[in-house]
């Protein structure tokens, strides 16, 4: 439909485009609405023969479409999906790769810089910077996604669908901010990223890690604070909506640190199995921790000829997935079943374990050019989605929130008081390549703007240079690795960008980004809580006896650093 009403005015090359009234609507991103005053009544068009699809297929199956969603950590673009690319990287994934031959390949799938950022705008279909969880979460953290958020499980849950959450969480530590407290029914789920897979004495032993266990070497008679320094971590907690949480496991050890993975994989054939007898939609989200900064002393043979913690995680990754694929098959869901597989931003190429690669894109984790930001995505849903699709649409992780809901007949449930920056996708996945509803990404580093894609061009935010204009404009088809930003050439986008930057930051004066990630006391409300567990949030002196309220420590705001991106 066309859009009318005004309830606000926003510059468009020079011009004036009215917005439309948000009463009821989606809050958008403010430049979706310069897309829909173009496109809306094609839009509508598509829409309705998409309803019409979709009816078909649930009277067809009887439900609507499972959703399986799963991502791992660090991987460039084509690392999966281009068997090309595997033949000089030493390594194969034959059942990923059939699903870029059965499916879609989506090659300009952006997400956020880093782990959490991602994790975050996948649950919320948000930039990371609205919700405050920008930064990389660490062991201990004291913080965690705000429970005021609304993440996918309630979207879906709302729609009848079963949700659960099995592998990396990394969206905090609080008691609120745990996955089965987020709406999910059932979650296993690891508060943190993969750091504290060193933190074991066998580690220390090693000298991979110092300090955290100085009982195992001399005395240091100048170390006289007990309590800086964290004594003990928890690896994986479980839970189901409404009631207790457990940490799950027998205290961690190098060995056992794997088989959170192993649980991970079981619970989800698992979780698919049950739903499907019951014929009751299902969403999972499963997030492989994929990889350890120690390996499994059990399993000292390497899979690949590359033999690096990526690949050797890719094939682990690859096997399961042949599973799944053929138990929906077994099951008679296949057809029924949208599985997307992704990473969540690209390769650890900073100071990051042997043989992360740039593979097609310039930089990796943490950075705002398209080789941090530009992930492999495979997405196979039979009979719905084209085979052998190659996409060339911009597409943002975001995007799958607000998707899912569509599928799932759920968007009555997305909340209507905050800014959703995900838009709806279930077009580019019927109709295939040029359906894309954005062709604008803004990507932060922390809580500032990096830089802004529209279309095949890119500015670069940050390193612009003073002066009437500076080489910070890229024009990605003619140089994708961004090496040589231009100037002269690209006058002419420099005040478009501008336009571009003005309406989101005005939107943001409307609608307020959360501050930063809710703080609070970490890892409580364990039912079998070890005294390790107990003594991170019990401190080993009396408070009373301090000038200051710790908590209120909590609450003091830390300037960001490029660091907190890793």
């Amino acid at each position: 439909m066309r859009l009318k009403g005004s309830c606000l005015s926003v510059f468009v090359a020079g011009a004036l485009i009215a917005a439309p009234s948000m009463a009821a609507e989606i809050i958008h991103d403010a430049e979706h609405y310069i897309l829909a005053a173009q496109h809306g009544e094609k839009w509508a068009t598509e829409d309705k023969a998409l309803d019409a699809k979709l009816a078909a297929l649930e009277k067809k199956f009887g439900t609507k479409p499972n959703i399986i969603h799963i991502m791992w950590d660090d991987t460039a673009v084509g690392e999966i999906g281009i068997p090309a690319i595997q033949k000089v990287r030493g390594f194969e994934t034959p059942n990923m790769n059939e699903m870029a031959e059965k499916g879609a390949n989506f090659m300009r799938m952006y997400t956020e810089p880093s782990c959490t950022p991602t994790r975050a705008a996948l649950q919320t279909g948000r930039y990371a910077v609205r919700s405050g969880m920008h930064t990389v979460s660490f062991p201990v953290e004291y913080s965690g996604i705000d429970e005021d958020e609304v993440l996918i499980p309630e979207v879906l849950g709302e729609a009848g669908y079963a949700t659960a959450f099995f592998g990396k969480w990394h969206l905090g530590d609080t008691e609120p901010s745990y996955a089965h407290n987020q709406g999910y029914d059932e979650a296993f789920f690891t508060p943190y990223n993969q750091v504290p897979s060193m933190w074991v004495r066998e580690a220390e032993s090693a000298n991979i890690i110092t300090g955290l266990f100085p009982e195992m070497y001399g005395k240091d008679p100048y170390d006289i604070d007990d309590s800086w320094q964290p004594r003990g971590s928890v690896w994986t907690l479980e839970g189901t909506k409404g009631g207790e949480t457990k940490e799950w496991g027998p205290p961690p050890t190098v060995t056992n640190y794997w088989d959170i993975e192993t649980e991970a994989m079981r619970r989800t054939l698992e979780f698919v199995k049950r739903n499907a007898e019951a014929k009751k939609p299902f969403f999972i989200a499963y997030q492989p921790i994929a990889t350890s900064f120690f390996p499994d002393p059990r399993k000292p043979v390497k899979l690949t000829a590359n033999k690096n913690v990526l690949p050797e995680a890719l094939v682990k990754i690859d096997a399961f997935v042949g599973d799944l694929k053929a138990q929906l098959v077994e099951l008679g869901i296949a057809e029924n079943t949208l599985l997307i597989v992704m990473a969540d931003n690209g390769p650890f190429t900073h100071h990051g374990p042997r043989g992360m690669v740039e593979t097609l894109y310039r930089g990796g984790k943490g950075d705002f050019t398209e080789g941090g930001v530009r992930v492999p995505c495979l997405m196979e849903w039979p009979g719905t989605i084209p085979a052998g699709e190659l996409v060339g649409d911009i597409v943002h992780v975001t995007d799958l929130f607000t998707t899912f809901a569509r599928l799932a007949g759920a968007t009555d449930a997305i909340p209507r008081d905050r800014v959703i920056d995900g838009v709806d996708q279930t077009s580019l996945l019927v109709n295939g390549d040029t359906f894309s509803r954005r062709d604008y990404v803004m990507i932060y580093q922390g809580p500032n703007l990096g830089g802004a894609v529209k279309g095949r061009f890119k500015r670069h935010w940050f390193g612009a240079l003073a002066g009437l204009s500076g080489a910070e404009f890229v024009d990605l088809y003619s140089d994708p690795r961004e090496r040589h930003p231009e100037m002269i050439e690209q006058f002419h986008v420099k005040s478009m960008f501008n336009r571009q930057r003005q309406r989101h930051e005005f939107w943001i004066q409307k609608y307020p980004n959360r501050e930063d990630a809710t703080r609070g006391a970490a890892l409580t409300g364990i039912s079998n809580v070890r005294p390790e567990t107990e003594a991170i949030y019990t401190a080993p002196i009396d408070l009373d006896d301090l000038p200051f309220d710790p908590r209120e420590v909590l609450e003091h705001d830390l300037p960001w650093i490029p660091s907190d991106s890793y």
